[in-house]
């Protein structure tokens, strides 16, 4: 195909989910050549998320290596994108979010004088080392990064904040809405449970070792209380290992390998209360109307705080349990629709393929 030739680069299971739209918007509009590069980072959930989408990748760079340091998995990520980069000379690389995928994907870019757009840009904490190494993987890309496509308008705000050109940054809504609307539009609705379920997800790293176990023991308090507790269990072995053996045998609470998307839509859509520590299910729950218990310290996500979606509670059992039954414990409200994201509408894809192919055009 004729036309500048744009790299997607993904690397994980969120990446996939995010990227998804962006990749079938630039496609559809038929000015540019898509590449989608795989890097593996993660592999089997990354393999599942793409095909969820219909997609699969043009190039595959398989980096993961079981026990791998941050260090080995930069420089294999270094060496195979920049390889790439240099045999296929792309006129831009794309890529998204804070995952040492996303950084590596920016550094090479710029080494290669290729422009970058970051889509999901703009997040922060303000702590450097909360979460990470995600925290400063957004900072590096907000440097680099000559489109910058914001879903906020706080998201907006930081990377003024910071010296990015006003022209460079544009708010988008989040690409998470759009892939939600996609899956919603294809899984049938369901009966409400006569017990209320409680969907669980934990893997970052900052929560692993002591903080993954007050998880642990908070689900296993709230599992004596006569609600169905469903908790996929992030593949990474220090994760299972520490779930496996805490709850592994505790009545109520349902272990599982994690849940294909379609299914894990279903599973927040039904839930009467979600505890994660997954930055997109802040994201995709106020879409949902399903309330949130943020098993962080911090999060790059306050809007959903602020729109009364989610509440910050960290790690401390006692803290989680409590604030888990205050929620379970008020009255039900209707659901609300897509309108009160605050993440956006669904049409953040079709609002980044139209700032590119504006760019391109001039160029």
């Amino acid at each position: 195909m004729a036309g500048p030739k744009i790299l997607c680069v993904l690397g994980t299971r969120p990446e996939a989910i995010k990227m998804a739209p962006v990749v079938h918007a630039l496609r559809a509009a038929g000015w540019c050549e898509v590449l989608v590069v795989a890097t593996g980072q993660h592999r089997d959930l990354l393999d599942t998320a793409l095909a969820d989408f219909g997609l699969a990748p043009d190039f595959d760079l398989d980096v993961m290596r079981e026990g791998q340091s941050l260090a080995a998995l930069t420089s294999r990520l270094n060496e195979g994108l920049d390889a790439l980069c240099a045999e296929l000379e792309p006129d831009c690389v794309v890529a998204q979010g804070d995952t040492t995928t996303t950084m590596v994907s920016a550094l090479v870019a710029f080494h290669r004088g290729v422009p970058f757009a970051h889509v999901e840009a703009g997040l922060r904490t303000g702590d450097p080392l909360a979460p990470f190494p995600e925290e400063m993987n957004r900072r590096l890309c907000g440097r680099l990064a000559a489109w910058h496509f914001a879903p906020t308008v706080r998201a907006a705000r930081a990377l003024l904040d910071e010296g990015a050109a006003p022209g460079r940054v544009v708010r988008t809504g989040n690409t998470a809405i759009d892939a939600l609307h996609f899956t919603l539009a294809r899984i049938p609705t369901t009966s409400p449970r006569a017990v209320p379920t409680i969907l669980v997800t934990a893997h970052r790293r900052e929560s692993f070792g002591a903080p993954l176990a007050g998880i642990c023991d908070a689900v296993r308090e709230l599992a004596r209380g006569g609600v169905r507790i469903v908790f996929p269990v992030h593949p990474n072995p220090e994760v299972r290992a520490t779930v496996d053996a805490a709850l592994g045998a505790v009545p109520g609470v349902e272990l599982s390998q994690p849940l294909d998307r379609s299914a894990f839509v279903r599973a927040m859509r039904d839930a009467a209360l979600i505890l994660t520590d997954s930055g997109g299910v802040q994201e995709e729950a106020p879409s949902l109307g399903t309330p949130v218990l943020v098993l962080r310290d911090v999060t790059e996500r306050p809007e959903a705080i602020e729109a009364g979606a989610a509440v910050l509670v960290g790690t401390d059992p006692a803290r989680i349990v409590a604030a888990a039954r205050r929620a379970l414990g008020q009255p039900a409200t209707p659901r609300e629709g897509f309108w009160r994201s605050p993440f956006g509408d669904g049409r953040a894809a079709l609002r980044i393929e139209a700032v590119l192919r504006s760019a391109f055009s001039r160029s």
